[in-house]
């Protein structure tokens, strides 16, 4: 894990909270000249990124590019890991901002996607975790290997991946029945 400084760490630990990992506001106190540097160290390094705020959706502004439009500042995989936070969930959440992006420039009207009951914050160990491994596995898990990880019961694996997994977290989780196995749950790369 790369060594952070107490700013940097707050910043990328609340980005992982809000919507789209939007790293906007800065925590108090840090303005100016000592933000700007803060700022430019973390895109130098890849753990942040300057996009076009959705001034819609009332994005809070990093800097103004003129015309009314803005940039706002967006946690990457690269900085949500360097906090802790599992890829797979910081990868999911990059690509729900670019699809949503790119349905803009095509002048398609958005979609409207409300990512506030997500949260992306996911600790590594935990069941929650160790399900989302196996589910990354090309041959994916059925109910009987997640009970068999977990200890739980077979409703309680079922709940964790249509609440846990494909509501709150809004992962891509496909199933489909394999002879021999049962229902068998994949987490598709997006």
């Amino acid at each position: 894990m790369p060594k952070l400084t107490d700013t940097q760490s707050i910043i990328l630990s609340r980005a992982a909270t809000r919507p789209y990992n939007i790293a906007m506001p800065l925590p108090e106190g840090l303005a100016g000249a000592a933000a700007k540097m803060v700022v430019a160290k973390m895109i130098e390094r890849g753990w942040l990124e300057e996009v076009e705020a959705n001034l819609r959706k009332s994005e809070p502004l990093w800097r103004e590019t003129g015309d009314g439009h803005g940039t706002t500042l967006i946690a990457t995989e690269a900085g949500l890991a360097a906090v802790g936070i599992e890829p797979v969930v910081a990868s999911a959440v990059a690509n729900l901002r670019k699809a949503a992006q790119a349905v803009a420039l095509k002048g398609a009207p958005e979609v409207p996607v409300d990512p506030s009951p997500k949260s992306t914050v996911i600790r590594t160990g935990t069941k929650q975790a160790q399900i989302i491994a196996l589910l990354q596995r090309p041959e994916g898990a059925s109910i009987g290997e997640i009970v068999a990880l977990t200890g739980w019961a077979q409703h309680s694996a079922r709940g964790m991946i249509s609440a846990g997994l494909k509501k709150k977290l809004g992962l891509p989780i496909a199933s489909r029945k394999v002879d021999g196995r049962g229902t068998v749950y994949r987490l598709d790369a997006a």
